[in-house]
């Protein structure tokens, strides 16, 4: 069974690793040999995270700044994908943050820029990263 929760202290370990192991696998083109779990840690520091539970173990999150209205981070072990987890994942957020809501996503990063575009997002500007070219998406 499917759950939406808001984060807590038990879901660190679990995050961690799935934010290391997806991040690892979905950008094949960018070199991850410095990634660690600790990443996790500082690069969602102060947002808002929900994690999808399945019976009752981690299998995603998402993570937005609210004061900004950006989402941040938005992953799905890879075991777990395809089920709509990150759709629900995101309805959960849409309700939480105002609108206009923006997230930026590379653009080799194909699965995730369909996903969005199914969601609604439109893109309103593109840009280059040190990952490469990525997609300035918003939703009204």
């Amino acid at each position: 069974m499917l759950q939406i929760v808001e984060r807590n202290k038990n879901h660190i370990a679990d995050l961690q690793r799935i934010f290391l192991e997806v991040r690892q696998k979905t950008f094949y083109w960018v070199d991850t040999k410095n990634y660690n779990l600790t990443d996790f840690d500082h690069q969602t520091e102060a947002e808002f995270i929900l994690v999808a539970l399945v019976d009752d173990k981690v299998v995603g999150f998402i993570s937005f700044w609210l004061p900004g209205n950006f989402i941040h981070h938005f992953y799905i072990d890879e075991e777990y994908q395809q089920r709509k987890i990150g759709a629900k994942l995101l309805e959960q957020a849409i309700q939480i943050m105002k609108t206009p809501i923006t997230l930026k996503c590379l653009e080799k990063n194909t699965r995730a820029v369909e996903f969005y575009k199914n969601k609604g997002f439109v893109v309103t500007e593109r840009g280059v990263s040190d990952h490469g070219e990525y997609l300035l998406f918003t939703l009204h």
